[in-house]
C-alpha cells in the first residue's frame, strides 16, 4: 500500500509512542542476548531478549492495531528486535587472543556476508590490531536497544546502545557507543546488512 511523506511521519510517530507507552503488551522487554558471545571469555550467558509478552495480535482495549499500517507483525519485529541485540553483543565483545575470522564467527549466521567481510577487515587494521594485543584487551559487551530510527518494507534500522567493559594490562574501563543496526528481511527472518555511528547516519 503505497502512503504519502506525511503519513509515513504519522505512521512513524505513532509507532514510537506504542513502543515506548505499550512495550509490556507488543514486544516485551528488551534484555541482553543468550548468544552473547562474551561466554566465550568465561563470562555468564545472558537471558534471551525481546520476548513477547501478550499474543502477536493483542492491543489495548480502545488503542488502534498500528501494525494494520505497518510492513512487520509484532512478532516480526520482536525477531528483529533479537538478531540485532545478539549481533551487538557480539561486535562489542573481542580478546586480544583472537583473529579476525574468530571473532567475526559469532555474528556470520545472523550478517550479510559483505558486511562481515568488512568488520572482519576493520578488526585486522594493522594498527588497531597491534594496540589490541599489546595491551591484551578483552571486552564483553552488551547491546540494548534504545529506539527505532526508520523502517521500510523489508528493513528496519535501530538505535543501539553498545556497553563494553574492557579489560587491559592497565586494568578496567567501560566504554558505551551509540550505534545505528539495519536489518533486512520479512516476517521473522532477518539479517543484519548495516551497523555504523548513530551520529554518523544509517537511515
Amino acid at each position: 500500500m503505497d502512503i504519502s511523506p506525511a503519513a509515513r511521519r504519522l505512521i512513524f510517530g505513532l509507532i514510537v509512542c506504542a513502543l515506548l507507552g505499550l512495550g509490556a503488551y507488543l514486544i516485551g522487554p528488551v534484555a541482553l542476548g543468550a548468544g552473547n558471545p562474551a561466554a566465550r571469555h568465561g563470562s555468564p550467558a545472558k537471558p534471551a531478549v525481546l520476548r513477547p509478552s501478550a499474543p502477536a495480535n493483542a492491543t489495548p482495549r480502545g488503542l488502534p492495531d498500528i501494525y494494520q499500517w505497518l510492513p512487520f507483525t509484532p512478532a516480526g519485529l520482536a525477531a528483529a528486535a533479537s538478531v540485532v541485540v545478539k549481533f551487538g553483543d557480539a561486535y562489542g565483545s573481542y580478546s586480544y587472543t583472537e583473529n579476525a575470522p574468530a571473532y567475526v564467527a559469532p555474528i556470520v549466521p545472523m550478517t550479510s556476508a559483505q558486511l562481515v567481510s568488512q568488520i572482519e577487515a576493520a578488526y585486522s587494521v594493522p594498527g588497531v590490531a597491534s594496540a589490541r594485543v599489546s595491551a591484551k584487551q578483552v571486552a564483553v559487551g552488551t547491546a540494548m536497544i534504545g529506539s527505532i530510527r526508520a523502517f521500510g518494507p523489508t528493513s528496519l534500522t535501530f538505535l543501539v546502545q553498545v556497553s563494553q567493559e574492557i579489560t587491559d594490562s592497565t586494568g578496567r574501563s567501560q566504554q558505551t557507543t551509540d550505534y545505528a543496526v539495519t536489518v533486512t528481511g520479512s516476517g521473522t527472518s532477518w539479517q543484519v546488512t548495516d551497523v555504523e555511528l548513530a551520529s554518523a547516519g544509517n537511515s
